[in-house]
């Protein structure tokens, strides 16, 4: 059915049927009223030619279509545009009714607007999705009135859309444009000052005024001298070193599962393994992901090569967390058996307490002792927001006392890895791929890995 009546027609129907009841007592409004519905009943016929009156080139009057990306990224606004384009010879009034997955939970994706005849009008909305998986978008419902506004005609377009949600791409170009034009810092990555040289020796060259003295190669000075060149001075010239294997490994036990604004901790980390997987390919590193829980996860074995990354892309796409208790001595057997050369690990957790971290210690020493380890784990913001308001009751002081012994906790399990010589990072969720970004720069700049 494409045909409805609009609150306009039923605001008229109201005046007159109170107009008629009036007319009982007061016999001479009768006559007026009935020229009056008369007018109104060759009003909406009118209106219902107008809208239903066929068009000459037989094309429908009003057109529109959904315009996104093929995928939509986790975690992010993504934009959504619907074009709706006026092909009657008089303004119009429309309603704009978008079917959007039922993950969302939304009711208010309706657009009101007037469209000239001729003319084409864009609606731009965001979706934020918060979990990745197949998303199903429905119809665009069109409600169209002219002028008159006493009937509206629906027009519907599009049809069944399934859009995959994957890991957050979006915020993986942006940190890689920022990378190539050497502009991180506006989004939180700190400048790391270089202490000494990389090992990796790259090439000699001639001295130019602001190099370091202590780089001068002597030896080639004096060969140079004895020729008899001109700026004889010459000096080592040195890079970052490459090829360094960078493993993410993210778990997906049960303490992943924990939500903050919307996202777990899985996606986050599997948000931040894009990013972080990305800037260390810019890197000319190699990228490698190993996923576990109370089993063996997917494993992708470090490398640079083209279409790596999109390999990373969608094996991350299709990890879910378990329900179970997370095996880190099935992970550490996996990292022996897997990861051969020494490399830096990146491991996502999260320990909610000292106890739960003490009997996963032995297996991270035993990793730390082959490969630099870098165990990353979570704050929990909501807890820090509770700890900062002002306490009304005695109720609150006990629960804050409570919270803030969880949150010493936190700091506790930094102090007991770094005791053992293990990296750690204690995050908030949201700005867990600045600080993994800028651990990996510090990392490279100390010539660790």
């Amino acid at each position: 059915m494409s045909f409805f009546l609009t609150p306009r027609f039923f605001l008229a129907i109201g005046v007159l049927i109170t107009g008629f009841v009036v007319a009982f007592f007061l016999p001479w409004l009768l006559g007026p009223l009935r020229i009056m519905l008369g007018m109104f009943i060759v009003l909406a016929l009118l209106d219902a030619l107008l809208l239903y009156a066929p068009a000459k080139n037989k094309a429908a009057p009003v057109f529109a279509r959904r315009v996104m990306g093929e995928k939509l990224t986790n975690g992010s606004e993504n934009d959504i545009q619907i074009y709706l384009e006026n092909r009657y010879r008089f303004p119009i009034q429309t309603e704009v009714i978008d079917e959007i997955p039922h993950q969302f939970q939304r009711r208010d994706v309706l657009f009101k607007m007037a469209v000239k005849p001729g003319k084409t009008q864009i609606i731009t909305y965001q979706l934020r999705p918060t979990k990745r998986g197949e998303y199903q978008f429905g119809t665009v419902n069109i409600y169209v009135a002219s002028p008159l506004g006493l009937v509206c005609r629906r027009f519907r377009y599009g049809h069944d859309t399934m859009v995959p949600v994957y890991p957050s791409f979006l915020q993986m170009r942006q940190y890689e444009l920022l990378a190539i034009h050497n502009r991180l810092t506006e989004v939180g990555v700190k400048r790391i000052r270089r202490v000494g040289h990389s090992l990796e020796f790259e090439q000699i060259r001639p001295y130019v005024p602001g190099d370091d003295p202590r780089s001068i190669n002597w030896k080639a000075t004096a060969r140079r001298a004895g020729t008899g060149a001109a700026d004889s001075l010459v000096v080592n010239h040195y890079q970052d070193e490459r090829a360094q294997q960078v493993y993410c490994l993210i778990d997906k036990g049960r303490v992943m599962r924990m939500p903050f604004e919307g996202l777990s901790l899985l996606d986050y980390a599997i948000n931040a393994t894009l990013v972080v997987s990305n800037i260390a390919l810019l890197k000319h590193d190699k990228a490698g992901l190993l996923t576990f829980s109370n089993r063996p996860g997917a494993t992708l074995a470090a490398d640079r090569r083209p279409g790596h990354l999109l390999k990373l892309l969608e094996i991350l796409y299709r990890q879910k967390t378990k329900y179970l208790e997370t095996d880190f001595e099935l992970l550490y057997a996996t990292v022996r058996a897997r990861v051969r050369q020494r490399s830096l690990l990146l491991l996502f957790t999260n320990f909610e307490t000292l106890q739960g971290m003490q009997r996963q210690l032995p297996y991270l020493r035993r990793m730390a002792k082959d490969h630099l380890l870098l165990v990353v784990f979570f704050e929990n913001t909501e807890l820090r927001e509770y700890l900062d308001a002002p306490a009304a009751t005695t109720e609150d002081v006990y629960n804050q006392t409570i919270a803030e012994k969880f949150a010493q906790e936190k700091r506790q399990i930094v102090l007991e890895l770094q005791r053992y010589g293990i990296y750690s990072l204690l995050t908030a969720p949201k700005e867990l791929t600045v600080n993994t970004i800028n651990k990996y720069l510090e990392f490279k700049a100390r010539g660790l890995i």
